[in-house]
């Protein structure tokens, strides 16, 4: 019943802290450890391209006054967070495979990295004294039915050498980590403009993942802490020329050239011993740029004032034909006919059509009927006495399809042009002839 409710207890740890990436605790083989490490370095190098991190973890050992180097002689383990590059043709370690399987972890990866004594005062070119068969490491997982697969962590197996307790000498195990680099979102337009986006982290006695805190619970006794020595988390940024950094924390993060490496930035942190099992954190929230959108800060203003002037124009342009292709298209509904017809020139009903009787209306009771907007054609050669009044007028009536409410569109046009021609002779009517041409139209009529 106790084993339950501890393992209960811890379930509900882990879903109710957050997501914390990369963290490093160092553990002993033996309980209590009787030394310390230090100094630490955990260097992360960041290229252009983003993909598989370098990461260099150079470390030494500090050893009590009253310890001897048999005393401390024992391999440590190096617990991280996520996966591993590695050459395929390596082997998985077995005895590290078994550790994790009976731990109730699955393998997903295993094989070797590099491992390095560093000499501080030998000769330039054999300072770099590579360690036969490096570091061997396993990456697993913690499988739940009711959380899933989390992610990978990494047991990475160091071996003990002598060199460890020589103060003339650093040990450095060299990888490729996986996924240490999350994109972070964002619009469109900042993606174009303004290039992507990634936040790189690394944090120090971090072991509240899931792959993690099982295996930190089991050898919390075995954890070495850090001495006086210098610790530091640092991140070289190459082709600092295009690089844009927007955000680092803690606030004591510090940006500088790097001594070592040219077109290099480093952010760095130092760690504080007196933290304890705290975790402590280096974000960066950065990107790279290109050359045009290196430009993006002069651009903008000139495009926003191109756009106030040339723009204006141009949309001044596009609104004009965008009015007149759909003036009259669309519109709300309405019932009332003067709403929906359109009429121009004289247009004579029948009704006043009916009142001109030929051989008795005069010219001048035709154009107090008619109106006096007439077309007048006359022949002075063949009949001088004779002329003719021609009345011409168009009405134009939308047919409206409702849309939504009282919006409608139009589907067409049917138009109606009349003319009427009124033949006189000596001033009085002899003829009258009406002609009504129908037809229809799919695009508004011009005004007028």
């Amino acid at each position: 019943m106790s084993r339950a409710r501890l393992a209960l207890a811890t379930t509900l740890l882990l879903v109710a802290l957050p997501a914390i990436a990369h963290a490093q605790v160092f553990l002993a083989s033996k309980p209590h450890p009787a030394f310390e490490i230090g100094p630490l370095f955990v260097r992360a190098s960041v290229t252009p391209e983003l993909g598989p991190i370098q990461v260099d973890v150079t470390w030494s050992v500090s050893v009590p006054a009253n310890r001897t180097v048999a005393d401390l002689e024992q391999d440590m383990t190096l617990l991280w967070p996520g996966g591993l590059v590695h050459d395929h043709k390596a082997e998985r370690d077995a005895t590290l495979v078994k550790y994790v399987t009976d731990h109730g972890f699955k393998v997903v990866d295993g094989g070797r990295v590099e491992m390095f004594a560093i000499d501080q005062f030998g000769p330039p070119g054999r300072r770099r004294q590579p360690i036969d068969g490096g570091a061997v490491f396993v990456s697993y997982i913690r499988d739940s039915e009711t959380l899933g697969p989390s992610a990978p962590a990494t047991l990475i197996r160091i071996p003990w050498d002598p060199r460890v307790v020589n103060r003339a000498f650093l040990m450095r195990i060299s990888m490729k980590a996986k996924d240490l680099i999350k994109p972070k979102s964002g619009t469109w337009l900042e993606h174009t403009l303004w290039g992507n986006r990634y936040r790189l982290t690394l944090s120090f006695s971090e072991v509240r993942q899931r792959a993690i805190f099982p295996l930190y619970l089991a050898n919390r006794d075995r954890v070495i802490r850090l001495s006086e020595d210098p610790a530091q988390m640092m991140v070289d940024f190459a082709d600092n020329e295009r690089l844009k950094i927007d955000e680092m924390a803690p606030a004591s993060a510090r940006r500088a050239p790097s001594e070592t490496r040219k077109k290099t930035d480093t952010v760095s942190v130092f760690l504080d011993r007196s933290e304890g099992l705290i975790p402590q954190t280096l974000a960066v929230q950065f990107g790279y740029f290109s050359g045009l959108q290196s430009w993006a800060p002069v651009l903008i203003p000139l495009a926003i004032f191109a756009a106030g002037n040339v723009g204006g124009v141009l949309l001044r342009n596009v609104a004009e034909r965008l009015g007149k292709r759909w003036a009259g298209r669309v519109g709300f509904w309405s019932a009332r006919a003067e709403d929906r017809t359109r009429e121009t020139g004289v247009l004579l009903d029948r009704d006043t059509l009916a009142k001109i009787r030929p051989g008795t209306t005069t010219y001048e009771q035709v154009l107090e009927l008619c109106g006096r907007t007439v077309e007048e054609r006359t022949s002075p050669l063949g009949a001088p006495d004779r002329r003719t009044l021609v009345y011409r007028g168009r009405r134009i009536v939308p047919r409206r399809r409702r849309v939504a409410g009282l919006l409608a569109t139009v589907t067409h046009w049917d138009v109606e042009d009349h003319e009427v021609e009124i033949v006189l002779e000596h001033d009085v009517v002899r003829d009258v002839q009406a002609h009504v041409r129908r037809s229809r139209l799919m695009e508004p009529a011009p005004a007028g």
